[in-house]
């Protein structure tokens, strides 16, 4: 056993590279529409390959060869757009801790969304996009695509906007659409008095790995949503240490940040200390 380790510990190492490498492109692609072109490039060349190789065909072996060499220069430029992005962030001096530092700062900006909104009685849906893509969701609303802020939700939640009913959909620190429809649970409810909204949250926490905020219209009282798993009457500290465990948790440099950071009793004011919604 010992021989086998020292003669193949480097391949090991090198397959765990490959894999790493893999998955990240997989996270990184997965739900753009160049990867839909991707897995069908990918799926017709394998088919050839498998077909010239049983059947022994010359012409067809030699054109996937060929086609195989020139998928480098397409990919180029099909993901054109995500290439740009992911090489500005490299070029950047803050690419290690940019992502933790945008992540706590959009945890932040939500939390005193939702407060505000309850204190306000404003009803309000939120589902945040994490593994699984929301596009088939987003599709049933508007796009937006805006940077997030306690403003913008409250001016979209406000009752006399046309863009209130349905849910905000949040990709990364960013608002891609509003007034979207989401599948509403088929559980029965053992309160009766859980509302569209809240049927809503849980029915996409069912289906995806979402994680969905409700703030209800009638009580102002803050819920999460969690794979299908709802908490209801959420404090603000309660609700602030939620997003705390299910973002932040397992980050090394941010152990002991979120009840500092997120524990703020206080909410955003708007320019010129007035509420930009009226009671």
């Amino acid at each position: 056993m010992w021989k086998f380790i020292e003669e193949n510990w480097r391949n090991v190492i090198e397959i765990c590279i490959l894999a790493i490498c893999i998955y990240q492109v997989y996270r990184a692609f997965r739900a753009t529409r160049g990867a839909q072109i991707l897995v069908g490039l990918g799926i017709i060349i394998v088919v050839l390959s498998l077909v010239s190789l049983v059947a022994n065909f010359t012409v067809i072996s030699w054109l996937v060869t060929r086609a195989t060499a020139l998928l480098a220069f397409a990919l180029v430029v099909i993901f054109q757009p995500e290439l740009r992005d992911a090489l500005a962030r490299l070029g950047s001096k803050s690419f290690f801790s940019y992502s933790s530092k945008r992540r706590l700062a959009f945890l932040e900006r939500l939390a005193d969304a939702v407060i505000q909104l309850s204190k306000k009685r404003i009803g309000a849906l939120f589902a945040i996009e994490r593994g699984i893509s929301l596009k088939k969701f987003l599709d049933t609303g508007v796009t937006i695509d805006a940077q997030f802020s306690p403003e913008l939700a409250l001016t979209i939640f406000h009752p006399k906007t046309p863009l209130h009913d349905g849910g905000m959909i949040l990709a990364d620190d960013r608002v891609a659409g509003a007034a979207c429809v989401f599948p509403v649970t088929q559980r029965e409810m053992h309160d009766r008095s859980t509302g569209l909204r809240h049927r809503a949250a849980i029915g996409l926490a069912e289906e995806t790995d979402a994680v969905t905020v409700v703030v209800s219209e009638e009580t102002g009282g803050i819920s999460i949503c969690v794979e299908g798993r709802i908490e209801r009457n959420l404090t603000e500290k309660q609700f602030r240490d939620s997003l705390a465990k299910i973002f932040l948790t397992g980050n090394a440099s941010h152990e002991n940040e979120p009840s500092e950071k997120l524990d703020r009793q206080t909410s955003v004011t708007p320019a010129g200390g007035r509420d930009l919604v009226s009671d």
